[in-house]
């Protein structure tokens, strides 16, 4: 069962808010990384080849941001990743 990660600015842009709220609202779990430093982007790049919020994992699988998001759930496509 792979998990959901959601990286998000600090403090959140409304984009990022928007996505975690779209995520509640469908009742998927997933953990929050807060991307504050320079460092944390660099990692996020490191983990993801991307570098802009909001950006949603699904393991190792990178979905995109809020409107990828929805679309990869309205096909079945997010629940099918998350087991």
């Amino acid at each position: 069962m792979a998990t959901i990660t959601v990286y998000v600015t600090e403090p959140a842009a409304p984009l990022c808010v928007r996505v975690c709220e779209y995520l509640d609202q469908h009742g998927y779990h997933y953990g929050r990384v807060d991307i504050a430093t320079e460092a944390d982007r660099r990692a996020m790049a490191e983990r993801t080849g991307r570098t802009s919020c909001p950006l949603v994992v699904v393991g190792d699988q990178v979905i995109g941001k809020l409107e990828e998001t929805v679309q990869a759930h309205t096909s079945g496509r997010l629940a099918a990743l998350i087991g």
